[in-house]
């Protein structure tokens, strides 16, 4: 609805006063992003809303030519909005997330200032920040661009948006995933005062952004769109605005519309998603590894790594605070990075499992058919297939981590 509103209006305008110089998006990722298709649709009116929207719930179709300029100012350290192509947004009737994502929607200029997170709460700065880490660890750990399931398009107009995992985008990803590691919890602490962490977050959002803009997300991504638009109730986090809503199937409820916050929406999937893509076939069937797999073990210890060293530095070197063997890790390199995933987010107070926002065995189904649509980034998880069964296997085990 909110899309669709902001394409009416920047519509009009356009008719009445001619087309602009430039469009500025100032605030998060989803003002961004809305900034993103009124660009798009304005110049380009399409035959039907869904004609841009991502298969399969739209065709798909690539945009004809350039837009607008968009000057894009984020006012959140997360979704690194200023430097993607993507635009998402969530689809009602079928109760799930969706977008439109092409390399010409992306800005022609971010300006990135980390006194523009100044004011945000603490619950904004950690579930946006937290983004920031999920996108750096599933762009690293996507399945390499070269092992697409869907192979070479047949023209590179037809090139997805998001490619796989590749040299480039692993330069930014592994940045954003030190940062992040290291300066988040500081952001969160201190927001205000600590210039020097909200400097490192905004430019490890703006970093990650360029990296998964690119490769691509992968399942914590996909399940957390589920998650977040089949909201239970009017469950909520404090620290984010609350505020009334007048859409019909909200009635019931007073006209209140729950929250669940992108961030939060995504890492509680991870710990699950992580033992699931960092377990691989072959071992589960007693088999040796073969080489994509081995590729993408090594991902995971990496990343396991990486959080650990942030953990001993965070905490402090202690005998019940230590960094376990490279060789542990790699025997389970899932369990291993999922562990420390959850002592990232005991740290920062972060809710364990889908069931503490509401949800419970009954739901499974209706989340993984909630998912199955986000063809764009379940294919690009590093283990395949990703069908129904293998969602609600994944959503039972994210019920309670």
């Amino acid at each position: 609805e909110s899309f669709q509103h902001a394409i009416s209006y920047m519509t009009n305008q356009t008719a009445k006063h001619g087309p602009y110089d430039a469009i500025v998006a100032l605030g998060g990722g989803s003002t961004i992003d809305t900034a993103k298709a009124a660009n798009l649709y304005s110049c380009y009116p399409p035959n039907d809303f869904y004609d841009y929207v991502n298969p399969p719930l739209g065709k798909g179709l690539p945009v004809p030519g350039p837009l607008t300029p968009l000057i894009a100012i984020p006012t959140t350290a997360g979704t690194g909005s200023e430097t993607t192509g993507v635009a998402i947004f969530d689809d009602t009737p079928t109760k799930s997330k969706t977008g439109i994502a092409h390399r010409r929607l992306k800005a022609t200029l971010g300006i990135v200032d980390p006194d523009n997170i100044r004011s945000l709460t603490p619950s904004v700065a950690k579930y946006s920040g937290i983004d920031v880490l999920c996108h750096a660890m599933e762009s690293y750990t996507a399945i390499p661009y070269n092992r697409r399931p869907s192979g070479k398009p047949p023209s590179p107009i037809l090139r997805p948006a998001y490619q796989g995992s590749n040299p480039i985008s692993d330069v930014w990803s592994i940045h954003a995933l030190k940062e992040c590691t290291e300066y988040l919890p500081r952001v969160v602490e201190n927001l205000h005062s600590d210039e020097e962490a909200r400097s490192k977050m905004c430019l490890a959002a703006s970093s990650a952004g360029m990296g998964f803009g690119n490769a691509g997300v992968h399942l914590c991504h996909g399940m957390s769109y589920a998650v977040a638009s089949q909201v239970k109730g009017d469950f909520w986090v404090d620290g984010y605005q609350r505020m009334d809503c007048g859409r019909d199937n909200e009635k019931d409820s007073g006209g209140k519309h729950g929250l669940v916050p992108h961030g939060l929406s995504v890492v509680i999937n991870a710990p699950a998603v992580f033992r699931f893509t960092g377990t691989p076939m072959s071992v589960m069937n007693d088999a040796a590894m073969s080489p994509a797999e081995e590729y993408s073990m090594d991902r995971h210890v990496e990343c396991a790594t990486i959080l650990a060293n942030a953990r001993m530095k965070r905490r402090g070197s202690t005998a019940a605070n230590r960094v376990i063997s490279e060789k542990a890790m790699r025997e389970k390199p899932g369990e291993a990075l999922s562990n420390e995933l959850l002592e990232l987010m005991n740290d920062l107070n972060i809710p364990i499992g889908i069931r503490s926002l509401g949800y419970n065995e009954n739901d499974i189904e209706e989340l993984a058919k909630g998912t199955l649509p986000q063809h764009r980034v379940t294919k690009l998880s590093p283990r395949q297939p990703v069908g129904l069964e293998e969602l609600k296997i994944l959503f039972t085990e994210a019920l309670d981590n």
